[in-house]
């Protein structure tokens, strides 16, 4: 028998056993479920429980001998920190930042740039992406961390200077995203159960994970199965606000003056239920051959509810009272303003993410060579299960002079009064009915072949490679309005309101505005409005705008070498090499010529080189020195390529794509200094230089929309230029040379600094040294203790004011202040195998806020309370 032969036969049995497993995997599947992803671990370091201690050194190790730049974290840090899911995990990297909506966390900020400049993978693969789909437009690129549950990974590797085999698309990072595996693990079962509370919605949700592991005496094949159900009730108050707009009553106060837009106070609730699994099988007869299955699978439904009053002193046909003006600066901070609306709304959808990805990996290391295939497939569904779940607008408005005062700032409610009895539902007449689901669907296809070949001699090792990747993006949205007779009075709907059902609206924030209201009823609303005529009728051309398909196939191949040298005594490594990138991308849509919807579609072909070299100094015996260059690709989000045109239900604007969109390209450079004192201490300082050509920047102009007139468009070209630079510095230490019981105390800490020197426009406003997403400074740190049986963490982790909305030439630009949340962990090992928890996020109780360029223009104001977890994890 051939060489050549004998791997085909050695793996041939389990190939069909792992296509026999899939086949009736997927068939079982419910739309909810998602795939799971193959990981690689460290054999030692993967434990489901463990000393925080013992998970930092190995994540410290694995920094320091990776032959380019990372930064990681393992399962113990992950199982036993208050992390809801990976995004969570995530935030004590250093360099890394998140956004936490309703508070739990979303996505994820790497060296200052925002989430689609990131490139996540699930075990060295690509994954479906699950969209936006709540009460807005989608977002496209950006990967939602809430679908992978923290305890179901083994290790998160950010990788911040890239090598040429990894997949292209991070100009941030690339986050690889391990999963366990039982040749990891072992034989054991574990099983965690805990209990979620938040106070401000006032209930407790039960949570329950288990895992099992099996492998044979011999260890040549084992199979892992996990799942989890996750709930959670979350109650968000909030002091919503759309920004300023200059010029908008320029007949009552000349030129130059902003004035408030809508305004909305306003309770959000949801109701999370995340259903996810994971099964992964190991085949591996030889230390030369192993065969890794991989399938994970979420459903996450989020009951979406949301009582607000909206409150618009920019309606057409509004004017300010003569002689209210309150001026400060340039700015209209209090005035009383005639015939604006008020209007009571209700928000309903049952959103539903799934997410499945099934991989399947093939290694070969026979003497000198390193042999691999990998293929996956992974499918991202976000749509709402049916119309009456599909973001359902229930409104009831009337007409009043507002008096607002806005003098105290940002971090207090303005003052917003009116002569009319808010509570009152006689006050009230019907407004148009909405109707607004949206299906986004997203298909991932992927494969490679890598050739690895052992060398002696300067080079050390040569790699080629290929890799096909093929995307699909398939997104639904259209309108039902139903408008009723002008005039009709909310009371004459049966059984069509109530009164509010809170009573402590942001009750810890000061300030004289409505803090109770009428609710419409959805129900009654759904049943009135929407008939069967509704529900049938045929698309309109709005509806046809708002879809796209946009489709990606790319081919690329790399050349890695790495090479080895002892130059006066120092231990020299590392690699360099490049990737050729070929895409074919196909955007379709639907455009308004003139008044016909009219299909069109837009090809385009990228052809991209993108080199990259990385050096690895040993520069004694504790100290590492690091330098990298390469060239970088993000491409544009899918929305920013769609040809389509989304116009919004509340206000006369619009979003829409550039389908000739070129991808951000960046040459990004990276020095840095590792010094590991002991096996559990170290302290790293990095330099970053990142210079982006062909910046995608926002332009926002005018544009007549048939049926709604004109509305501002906002838009994207390429053309931008922008660098970023900054510094990485990380400190973690194990005191273990005091005396007991304190040689159990540590510390974690990173701060990182990210500038930005940029100069573009949004409309004919100019945006100078700014980006989206970009906080100035970050930081984190931990102070944990491991002795005996009791373990607590407490850390505290920071980010800097970003830029949020770019704004436009008539509105200003917004910005999400600082914020820092404060979390802590208790546990206590009953056994050796048995521990209880209690851990806490938000403990300080953060708000958050946010403001219009400026401090005096009043934003938003976000408070979910704090989140206490419970409860008690063993091993069998």
């Amino acid at each position: 028998m051939s060489l050549r032969q004998r791997p085909l036969r050695a793996t041939l049995p389990f190939t069909l056993l792992a296509l026999g497993l899939i086949e009736p995997a997927l068939a079982q599947t419910t739309p909810g479920e998602t795939e799971p992803a193959a990981t690689e671990a460290e054999p030692e370091e993967i434990v489901v429980t463990g000393s925080y201690a013992r998970s930092l050194a190995a994540a410290t190790e694995t920094k320091r001998q990776a032959p380019f730049g990372v930064d990681s974290i393992n399962s113990t840090e992950i199982g036993k920190f208050p992390a809801q899911n990976v995004a969570e995990a995530l935030q004590l990297v250093s360099g890394v930042a998140i956004t936490r909506p309703r508070g739990e966390g979303l996505y994820v900020t790497v060296r200052g740039l925002g989430p689609q400049f990131q490139n996540t993978l699930l075990n060295g693969r690509s994954i479906a992406i699950n969209d936006l789909i709540e009460n807005g437009g989608a977002n496209g690129r950006q990967f939602r961390f809430e679908m992978l549950p923290a305890e179901l990974v083994a290790q998160i590797d950010v990788v911040k200077t890239p090598t040429a085999d990894m997949t292209e698309g991070a100009l941030g990072g690339n986050i690889d995203v391990k999963t366990f595996h039982p040749l990891d693990i072992g034989t054991k079962t574990t099983l965690n159960l805990r209990g979620t509370y938040t106070t401000l919605a006032e209930k407790v949700k039960p949570n329950a994970t288990g895992l099992t592991s099996f492998t044979t005496a011999d260890e040549t094949f084992g199979v892992l199965i996990g799942g989890q159900y996750w709930g959670k009730e979350v109650r968000n108050d909030r002091w919503y606000q759309a920004g300023w707009n200059l010029d908008k009553f320029v007949a009552d106060l000349g030129r130059g003056y902003y004035t408030p837009t809508r305004t909305r106070p306003t309770v959000e609730t949801e109701e999370r239920k995340r259903l996810s699994g994971i099964v992964s099988a190991q085949w591996r007869p030889t230390a030369e051959l192993e065969t890794t299955l991989d399938v994970l699978a979420t459903r996450l439904d989020i009951a979406y509810d949301e009582y607000g009053l909206d409150i618009y002193p920019d309606d057409p046909g509004t004017s300010i009272v003569p002689g209210s003006v309150k001026l400060d600066g340039n700015t209209v901070v209090g005035a009383t303003i005639n015939n604006v609306r008020f209007m009571a709304s209700r928000e309903y959808s049952l959103n539903r993410h799934d997410l499945i990805t099934v991989g399947l990996k093939q290694n070969w290391r026979p003497e000198g060579w390193d042999i691999s295939g990998n293929v996956n497939w992974s499918y991202a569904h976000s749509f709402h299960p049916s119309y009456a779940e599909g973001t359902v607008r229930s409104r009831a408005m009337f007409l009043a002079p507002l008096t607002y005062d806005a003098s105290g700032g940002y971090k207090v409610i303005p003052t917003f009064t009116t002569p009319v009895d808010v509570t009152d539902p006689a006050n009230y007449v019907l407004y148009p009915f909405n109707i607004a689901p949206k299906n986004s669907k997203d298909w991932d296809t992927y494969a490679r072949l890598d050739v690895g070949r052992e060398m002696s001699g300067l080079l050390t090792k040569i790699a080629v490679g290929g890799e096909y990747h093929w995307r699909k993006r398939d997104y639904r949205r259209r309108d039902f309005n139903v408008t009723p007779a002008a005039g009709t009075p909310l009371t004459s709907l049966p059984n069509g309101y109530e009164a509010m059902p809170f009573d402590n609206f942001l009750s810890g924030v000061s300030g004289n505005a409505p803090r109770h209201w009428v609710v419409p009823i959805t129900s009654a609303f759904y049943d009135a409005f929407f008939t069967d005529a509704v529900a049938n009728a045929p698309l309109t051309p709005a509806d046809q705008r708002a879809s796209y398909v946009v489709t990606e196939e790319t081919a690329s191949g790399y050349v890695r070498a790495d090479y080895g040298f002892v130059l006066g005594g120092i231990d020299v490594t590392g690699n360099l090499g490049v990737r050729y990138v070929h895409t074919d991308q196909v955007a379709s849509g639907t455009l308004t010529i003139g008044t016909a919807p009219t299909p069109a579609s837009f090809p385009q072909t990228f052809n991209n080189w993108l080199p990259s070299f990385n050096l690895r100094a040993e520069l004694s015996p504790t100290l590492v020195g690091r330098l990298a260059a390469s060239r970088v690709l993000t491409r544009p989000n899918v929305t920013q390529s769609a040809p389509q045109i989304s116009v919004s239900t509340d206000a006369p604007t619009a979003s829409g794509g550039n389908p000739e969109l070129q991808p951000f390209l960046a040459t990004q450079f990276d020095g840095s200094l590792e010094w590991y004192f002991s096996r559990k201490g170290s302290l790293t300082g990095a330099l970053f230089y990142k210079g982006m050509d062909d910046y995608i920047t926002a332009q926002n102009i005018n544009v007549e929309i048939p049926g709604r007139g004109t509305v501002l468009l906002s838009t994207q070209v390429n053309g931008g230029d922008a660098k970023v630079y900054g510094l990485e510095a990380a400190y973690n230490q194990v005191f273990d040379f005091l005396p007991a019981p304190f040689d159990g105390l540590g510390v974690q800490a990173s701060y990182t600094h990210t500038s930005v020197e940029a100069n573009y426009t949004a409309g004919a406003r100019p945006i100078e040294d700014q980006l989206i997403g970009l906080s100035k400074n970050s930081f984190n740190i931990v102070g944990f203790y491991d002795y005996g049986p009791f373990s607590a963490r407490l850390s505290y982790v920071w980010r800097d004011k970003y830029l949020a909305g770019t704004g436009s030439t008539t509105q200003a630009p917004t910005y999400v202040d600082a914020f820092g949340s404060l979390d802590g962990n208790l546990s206590y090992r009953l056994s050796k195998k048995t521990m209880l928890s209690l851990e806490a996020i938000n403990i300080a109780g953060a708000k958050q806020y946010s403001y219009n360029d400026d401090e005096l223009r009043y934003g938003e104001i976000n408070y979910w309370g704090r989140t206490i977890l419970f409860g008690v994890r063993t091993e069998f």
